[in-house]
């Protein structure tokens, strides 16, 4: 049995029973005190620190509430036996928690810091806790945070050509969360069926397959969904990506645009509109969006901020036609928000004072050198090898590759140096493997050599 010793600070507002019982929970967590170990016995640590019997017994009680040390009766008290190795207990007590130890998916590639100025945004973080931190005390809207949803409307406007206002807005934790409430209003107007972009997004697919909607794939040609493979005579609803249709970056034209207006009012359909990165094009300005061609409200817009912010930051929105709207007043008080409010203030406040346009500024211009670094590389690495396609816009591009293995081997490769590289199933066929090469993060000066050693780690696969 070792002495307690402790020195209390007889100034401070901590009870002296809260100091004795931090010490011996401290001197434990350490292993300076070892399992097995018995305590000295209220009246001698109450003798040996001059304290009161009652303030030793609040510190044990606390003690033994939380597991650190047990009473045995006719005996007295002795540590606990807390698993879990003493000198990483230590390391921690010592250090804090180290975030980088845990290892989580996608931690294995390349990232480049230089994408986005997280200063600025923790200055806005910083402006919300500190000044509007009562807001935080209670839970968001669940149709988001009107503040957000102000300069949401007021940007893709300006940008984007959308009409909106602040009420057709309805913010969600990323695309899938926003595509479930879609399909609850679909249904309640009579729609149970989805058309979809083939190759396409498949999260959003599976989603409204999981929902019992039936799903026809439509072909994909160089200027968009093929208008006349769409259902005819049934209401239903079309998923696309006009601006820059994922994964082959095809940019479907004015003309077209109106054909699929003519398409949703004639057959009584919905379209919506995935509007996901079409601000991250590089030659030419963007292409304005669909939604603001449409004058019978039978578009529905949906936006995202994980390609121009950070993907860590799950906020979507979509734009509903006066219909939808309806139908959603209605039912939006069955959901809670699950987009955090703090971030939604943050943005609010990185909008309107004018960060978001210069990170979007900022990103085009970097991204374009890396696209332009990439299409480099490939023509000098990987001619006759490897072939890339869709070069105008977005954070991707598709990569013809002629060989045998398979995409799913390939990508593996390339994960094993850093790199993110996804197979593209249905653009592969029985002479080239198709993948989704991600460059937007790798480092300017790193893109041409990371390429080289892709490719040559794949030419010796």
């Amino acid at each position: 049995m070792k002495p307690i010793t402790i020195e209390f600070h007889d100034s401070s507002k901590t009870p002296l029973y809260i100091q004795l019982y931090r010490h011996i929970k401290e001197e434990i967590t350490r292993g300076t005190m070892p399992s097995g170990e018995k305590l000295p016995s209220l009246r001698r640590l109450s003798t040996d620190l001059s304290i009161s019997i009652t303030t030793t017994e609040l510190a044990y009680s606390q003690l033994v509430v939380e597991g650190y040390i047990i009473s045995k009766p006719q005996s007295g008290y002795y540590v606990a036996d807390i698993a879990g190795d003493n000198a990483n207990r230590e390391k921690t007590a010592n250090h804090g928690l180290d975030l980088s130890s845990f290892t989580v998916e996608g931690s294995p590639y390349r990232h480049d810091l230089s994408c986005f100025n997280f200063a600025k945004w923790k200055k806005c973080m910083s402006r919300v806790l500190n000044d509007y931190s009562h807001l935080l005390l209670f839970e968001s809207d669940p149709q988001g945070e009107g503040a957000l949803r102000f300069e949401i409307s007021k940007y893709i406007y300006t940008s984007r050509g959308v009409i909106a206002t602040p009420e057709q807005i309805v913010i969600g934790a990323g695309t899938q969360q926003l595509t479930s409430h879609l399909c609850r209003i679909l249904r309640k107007i009579g729609i149970d069926h989805i058309a979809a972009e083939d190759p396409g997004y498949l999260p959003v697919q599976n989603i409204f397959r999981d929902h019992g909607f039936s799903i026809t794939k439509v072909a994909v040609a160089g200027d968009g969904i093929r208008i006349e493979k769409l259902p005819t005579n049934i209401p239903s609803a079309v998923y696309v990506s006009p601006s820059n249709q994922f994964p082959t970056g095809s940019v479907m034209p004015v003309g077209k645009r109106y054909q699929l207006l003519e398409w949703a009012k004639e057959n009584d359909s919905y379209i919506l509109e995935d509007d996901y990165d079409s601000e991250l094009r590089y030659f030419g300005k963007p292409v304005p969006a669909l939604q603001g061609l449409d004058d019978e409200g039978r578009v529905v817009y949906l936006g995202s901020f994980s390609s121009t912010l950070f993907p860590a930051v799950k906020i979507s929105y979509m734009v509903l036609p006066a219909t939808m709207l309806k139908i959603f007043n209605t039912i939006k008080t069955d959901y809670t928000q699950t987009c955090s409010k703090t971030e939604q203030l943050t943005l609010a406040l990185f909008m309107e004072e004018g960060l978001y346009y210069t990170n979007i500024k900022k990103l085009r211009k970097l991204y374009g050198q890396k696209l332009q670094t990439a299409i480099s590389a490939f023509t000098r690495f990987g001619s006759g090898f490897v072939t890339p396609t869709n070069t105008n816009s977005g954070i991707n591009i598709i990569l013809k590759v002629r060989t045998k293995k398979s995409p799913s081997a390939l990508s593996e490769g390339a994960r094993s140096i850093g790199l993110n590289v996804q197979p593209a199933a249905s653009l592969t066929d029985q002479d080239t493997a198709a993948l989704i090469f991600y460059y937007n993060q790798i480092p300017l000066n790193d893109m041409g050599n990371c390429i080289a050693e892709m490719i040559q780690l794949w030419r010796t696969c």
